[in-house]
């Protein structure tokens, strides 16, 4: 047996110290260095598990490398190959992370069980029984999916050989642990080392390698930063357990865009695909109420249109409260106090809510005029005019913003049958044919003599 030795790593970033410090030097995080036993002898290759010899790779010259597209598996999801920049590339790693209970497992059997290539589920959290019973809701009869329950990555590499999958899906990365180190499952080390064998595996076999991460309280990919950097895509799949959408974005991207998103609506049945979110997103009133606003927004490269709702009530308890659900706060302050300076709005004494319903977070600063519309709508208790939207920016000195992109905002909010947007004037529209009317305003003060006058 060869000497083992002990290591200390920071848990928040990685960093290796040869003795326990206090705070992480690197990430200035206090109490996050521990103590680990990495075991130092050769590495075997992953081929030796499989009983083959690993073939060495030869330079080839600049100008002999084919550039044609290169081919991908198509998931048989929309969402999903959006956001991957249309399927998944032969020898990638996507390493998926989110929040406990969000859905993570789901989306990757699902798509594991429709998938017309054959695909090793392997879980290290679940048993057979447990993914038997999801898969039954979800699709019941799939003669392509072949479900793994093992930890051990030398066992895993065995019944690859033996399975020869097209698609391997892992689930989780923190539940793996290699024999050639001795730490435990899911610390800095094995993460590192698991990660590396499968890397290895990708590559050389041409089999695209699906992770599944855990997060931090913080919201960030648990593990050795390191981690993310390794991968080939790093997918972060979010929302509120207490709401039914999902959105999946890609942190990172080596095969395409980060810019998109995919949405979900998660049934009994498994995740339904949105195709039109704008309609599920506004609500469906008989009759106007004061308070909401919809504005023309982008998730990526993806026009969105949201309901925004305030709330404006005389303050109770003589501190105005301000609370923003799924809007930043400070902004919601920044935007009260140019109503207040540059418009003349006594809000001071006033309890301010705010919130985007469905449950989804948006900072994109074009939907700023949509809230003073709602905020200013509710101060009057007067409706806005139905068939209204906004997309504009407000800057500190009352003036209105022109936004990116506006011609494809126009363009949704057209197809989903609004008659009005307003705009800022210093934006460029290209756009020819249209038939919804399109304001151009330039000041706070323009936007309400047209919506309350």
């Amino acid at each position: 047996m060869a000497k083992t030795k002990t290591a200390f790593f920071c848990q928040n970033c990685g960093t290796q110290y040869a003795k326990w410090v206090g705070q992480c030097s690197a990430c200035k995080e206090w109490n996050t260095i521990v103590e680990e036993v990495v075991q130092k002898e050769e590495k075997k290759s992953w081929k030796v598990e499989m009983n083959g010899a690993p073939k060495s790779a030869a330079p080839v010259n600049i100008s002999d490398i084919d550039t044609d597209k290169e081919i991908r598996f198509d998931v048989l999801d929309h969402e999903f190959n959006r956001v991957l920049g249309g399927g998944l590339v032969p020898g990638s790693l996507v390493l998926l992370g989110g929040e406990p209970g969000i859905g993570k497992s789901t989306l990757l059997l699902q798509i594991a069980l429709r998938l017309p290539y054959k695909t090793l589920y392997v879980s290290g959290e679940e048993s057979m029984k447990q993914i038997k019973m999801r898969a039954e809701r979800i699709q019941p009869d799939s003669s392509n999916c072949f479900i793994l329950t093992e930890t051990k990555t030398q066992q895993i590499f065995r019944q690859i050989a033996e399975v020869n999958p097209d698609i391997v899906v892992i689930d989780s990365i923190q539940t793996l642990h290699s024999d050639y180190i001795e730490s435990s499952a899911g610390s800095i080390s094995q993460i590192r080392e698991c990660t590396a064998e499968l890397i290895k595996f990708a590559k050389e076999t041409n089999t695209p390698v699906i992770l599944v991460g855990h997060i931090t309280k913080d919201g960030t990919i648990a593990g050795p930063k390191i981690l993310e950097h390794m991968v080939d895509t790093v997918l972060q799949f979010e929302g509120d357990r207490n709401y039914m959408y999902r959105i999946l974005r890609a942190l990172k991207n080596r095969f395409g865009s980060t810019a998109e998103l995919g949405i979900y609506e998660m049934q009994g049945s498994g995740l339904r695909e949105v195709s039109n979110p704008s309609e599920i997103l506004i609500s469906k009133y008989d009759e106007a109420l004061s308070g909401t606003a919809i504005v023309a927004t982008l998730e990526g490269m993806r026009p969105l249109l949201i309901e925004i709702q305030a709330l404006v009530s005389s303050a109770v308890y003589g501190t105005p409260q301000r609370t923003a659900t799924g809007f930043n706060a400070k902004r919601l302050n920044m935007l009260l106090a140019v109503l207040e300076k540059r418009a003349g709005f006594k809000l001071g004494a006033k309890d301010v809510f705010l919130n985007i319903t469905g449950g989804i977070t948006v900072d994109d600063p074009a939907i700023d005029l949509g809230v003073v519309a709602a905020v200013l709508s509710s101060n009057a208790d007067i409706p806005l005019e139905k068939g209204v939207c906004f997309a504009a920016e407000i800057g500190l000195a009352g003036e209105v913003r022109p936004v990116r992109r506006v011609d494809q905002r126009i363009l949704e909010a057209e197809k989903l049958g609004f008659t009005r947007i307003f705009v800022s004037k210093n934006n460029k529209i290209t756009l020819k044919n249209h038939s919804i009317l399109i304001s151009k305003v330039g000041k706070i003060e323009d936007v309400i003599r047209e919506l309350f006058s």
